[in-house]
């Protein structure tokens, strides 16, 4: 008995040491999120091909009219970005858009899809499917708190 009641202690200890450690790396991770991060800025169409046999159905459930995806101004990110895999950002967060050329995507979105799992740093702009294909290198992501500040 005297072994197990030694063996429970040292096990309680590394286990409450290892809580401190996780506790220590997400308070600097959060700072770290403060300063946005980088990421490449893609754009995916509502298509079977492009997304799966639900194309109006984002991951977070949410039923769109393929007709007016461009109008929603959704974002699927990859699953890095993602609370439920270790990142920031978590499905209904608005996140700010900085540093497209031109400033031609930057602005304010919704985070309502996933992204396929061998994508890494990436943010994918729902449009509509007459739109063009785009890829922007290099532009930061930001949690903003609302929507307003478009």
């Amino acid at each position: 008995i005297n072994i197990i009641e030694k063996n429970r202690r040292f096990y309680n200890s590394q286990l409450n040491n290892q809580i401190a450690i996780t506790e220590t790396l997400r308070s600097e991770l959060t700072e770290f999120y403060k300063y946005g991060v980088v990421v490449d800025v893609t754009m995916y169409r509502p298509t079977k091909h492009e997304t799966d046999s639900t194309p109006n159905i984002t991951a977070d459930g949410t039923r769109i009219r393929i007709s007016k995806a461009s109008d929603y101004k959704f974002v699927a990110l990859s699953r890095n970005l993602l609370k439920r895999w270790g990142g920031p950002f978590d499905y209904g967060d608005y996140i700010l858009i900085k540093g497209t050329p031109g400033e031609v995507k930057d602005g304010i979105y919704q985070v309502k899809d996933t992204m396929n799992s061998k994508w890494v740093n990436m943010v994918d702009i729902l449009e509509s499917t007459d739109v063009k294909p785009y890829k922007y290198a290099n532009a930061q992501i930001f949690k903003t708190t609302s929507w307003t500040l478009q």
